[in-house]
């Protein structure tokens, strides 16, 4: 397992939020739904989105950004234009003072705006949970990327696009794998681009020894593993692994297994079908009580109470 196919194995949108906006200027939204992620791609006209006391940041035909939350942000044709509407958590849509929006209104499937065949048109994706994007990804990214049109191809975009106006029996699952696709293109395109400023785990890929330990950390979460099995699985010395596994990734080889069998089991846990004893087998804990400890030691919550919490969003995704 390649460090990007292993970092987005957690990341699922479950029934994400997707929207076609067709507008004609003036326009402008207050984004304020506090979204772990939000992927923005213009499909056509130009746009911009200003971040509290930063320059406008524009995007113009074919460019993609990606926005992490919480922070809130303006979304324009110009930076001067007053909002319009205000983007609320759980995609709850106002005025400023908290009314109806008469200005605004849907387009059919999946289209919205206060124009059908607006300057204008945006596909924005957005990851309603935390949970649905991998921490060691978030943490990875800054606040806000853009990719522009000219620096990456991706047919990722236009599929998406064609898929939000269709109508067919198990179209939010196939919405959601197309989100996560074109996330993973735009992530693996920006960690490539700026190589010598990426996370550890992605750098890893270029030492032969790193990166074979941690793919086998990634492709075998179950395995018994110690520094003296993982050393000589890759045939160096204890005292050599643990350094460059160290200085490569950032962190000890068994901090890093641990984080990597939470993350799987946080996924895991939400099938209805597995139980935590189940998952504590599948990802290296002898019992579901060592699995619950340390779930509740690095996560602050137990496996059931993340089932709980996430449940809704999972009932959705399965209807």
């Amino acid at each position: 397992m390649d460090p990007i196919a292993g970092l987005l194995d957690g990341p699922r949108a479950r029934r994400a939020f997707l929207l076609r906006c067709t507008l004609d200027p003036p326009w402008a939204l207050h984004i304020r739904d506090e979204a772990p992620l939000s992927l923005v791609a213009m499909l056509r006209g130009r746009a911009c989105f200003v971040l509290d006391g930063r320059e406008p940041e524009w995007l113009d035909h074919g460019d993609v950004a990606i926005l992490l939350g919480p922070d809130h942000y303006l979304f324009a044709d110009d930076p001067a234009t007053p909002p319009q509407a205000v983007i609320h958590p759980d995609q709850r849509c106002t005025t400023p003072d908290g009314q109806e929006i008469p200005q605004m209104r849907s387009f059919g499937m999946r289209r919205w705006g206060n124009a059908p065949d607006g300057a204008t048109e945006i596909l924005t994706g957005t990851y309603n949970a935390e949970g649905e994007v991998s921490r060691r990804l978030l943490d990875a990214l800054p606040p806000r990327l853009v990719l522009r049109r000219d620096e990456w191809e991706t047919p990722a975009l236009g599929l998406l696009a064609a898929e939000m106006l269709r109508d067919e029996v198990g179209q939010d699952a196939v919405l959601d794998r197309l989100l996560d696709l074109l996330l993973i293109d735009a992530v693996r395109t920006y960690f490539a681009r700026t190589e010598q400023t990426a996370p550890g785990w992605y750098r890893a890929q270029r030492d032969p020894v790193v990166g074979q330990a941690v793919r086998l950390l990634q492709e075998s979460p179950a395995e018994a593993w110690t520094i003296g099995v993982l050393a000589s699985q890759t045939r160096v010395s204890r005292a050599t692994l643990a350094r460059r596994f160290a200085e490569v990734v950032g962190q000890p080889p068994m901090e890093f297994l641990t984080e990597w069998r939470l993350t799987l089991a946080a996924d895991l846990i939400l099938d209805p079908r597995e139980t935590v004893g189940s998952v504590a087998r599948a990802v290296g804990y002898s019992s579901p009580y060592a699995l619950s400890a340390a779930f509740k030691r690095v996560r602050g919550v137990s496996p059931h109470e993340h089932r709980i919490a996430q449940r809704p969003v999972t009932a959705e995704a399965t209807s």
